[in-house]
């Protein structure tokens, strides 16, 4: 998908900062290994990230949006960056204070990805074979462990950077949290797929934990990191929860309704899948008998032709579904946009560019919706 300029420069700000840190992690805790024989498997983590191919040698693949960590990073200067930040210099260093714990969000995310790939049966991530089908999937498992690990090694050196003892173990205590609630919402995912009844609610109480977890999490460890003031860091957690709501809605909108130009993938695509997204979901709730009866019995299909995909979708024009999906983002986009105008603003340029670019952010994910 093609980023409006507006978003990709708001997510290039702070891009080369996390990804030098992401490869330092990686190659501090590789030197430590005291042996060759572990290269492969770190290679295999490198493979996942984008930095090598599958024959472990250099290669330039796009990362990701690195949208988590940057969210991270925005926050820490939203809420001061514990005044470490030079309003008279371009100096970053103000910075090293928090992209430990921006590269422990991004391993973490990264290691679900690692994980939800195997369980979801995905072969194909970034436009390349997912990880456990170029090895196999124990070794994927193993390697989604360390990731795992990994991250919680890079969120200990905050403590070199200056990080008071007491804010680390808080920051540790939220990250364990917070992927306990990931690995929660993975569950309810894998066990709705055989469940012939899930409601809207139950569906919104997955995704708060699965998605909008970690988002929240970044949010928060980076405005603790910028501050001890209570009610910014409450404001921004706000923001990372909502935010994260909104941006799986969207994704489940464009799953739907995007063109293949727009997204890249197969248009309607999660009909295709007999995804139990927000839309099927809320046309399950809203059908009538008939209707209701048929999209359970296409769903239950193995394959769906192009003649079943269009009916689903004639389905959800009867049910509104459509406006109502896009009437539950622009309402999260809103709740977003409200947490946000009341952090309280320290008074500095860069946290008044961070603020406005986690609104660009915002605009860019309430899009979906028009």
């Amino acid at each position: 998908m093609i980023l409006p300029t507006t978003i990709k420069a708001t997510l290039q700000r702070h891009q080369q900062s996390i990804d030098t840190a992401l490869r330092v992690s990686v190659q501090q805790i590789l030197a430590t290994t005291g042996t060759d024989e572990l290269k492969p498997y770190y290679g295999q983590m490198q493979y996942h990230l984008g930095w090598v191919d599958a024959s472990l040698q250099p290669t330039h693949n796009h990362p990701g949006k690195l949208l988590r960590p940057t969210l991270l990073l925005l926050a820490y200067e939203a809420a001061g960056a514990w005044g470490l930040a030079n309003e008279m210099s371009e100096d970053t260093t103000y910075l090293q204070r928090a992209l430990p714990a921006a590269v422990a969000i991004e391993f973490t995310h990264n290691f679900t990805l690692i994980h939800d790939d195997i369980e979801d049966g995905d072969t194909e991530r970034r436009h390349r074979p997912t990880l456990w089908t170029v090895w196999n999937t124990a070794q994927a498992i193993n390697t989604g462990d360390g990731m795992f690990a990994l991250a919680r090694f890079a969120l200990w050196d905050i403590l070199a950077h200056g990080v008071d003892h007491t804010i680390a173990i808080r920051l540790a205590a939220l990250l364990d949290s917070t992927t306990l609630a990931i690995a929660e919402g993975q569950y309810l995912d894998i066990s709705s797929e055989d469940r012939q009844s899930i409601s809207v609610a139950m569906y919104i109480d997955m995704i708060e934990r699965k998605t909008a977890a970690l988002m929240s999490c970044a949010v928060e460890m980076g405005a603790r990191l910028g501050t001890t003031d209570i009610e910014t860091i409450n404001c921004l957690r706000s923001f990372g929860k909502t935010i994260g709501i909104a941006f799986q809605v969207r994704d489940d909108l464009l799953g739907i309704w995007a063109t293949r130009a727009e997204l890249g993938k197969t248009q309607a695509g999660d009909i295709y899948r007999c995804k139990k997204s927000l839309p099927i979901l809320h046309a399950l709730e809203h059908a009538t008998p008939r209707d209701h009866n048929r999209l359970q019995e296409i769903y239950q299909q193995k394959m769906l032709t192009p003649e079943d995909v269009e009916e689903v979708l004639n389905i959800f024009q009867h049910t509104r579904t459509r406006d109502y999906c896009r009437t539950f983002l622009q309402d999260q986009c809103h709740q977003a946009n409200a947490a946000l105008t009341s952090v309280p603003n320290p008074g500095s340029a860069i946290a008044t560019r961070a603020l406005q670019d986690m609104q660009m952010v915002i605009n860019y994910i309430e899009e979906a919706a028009y």
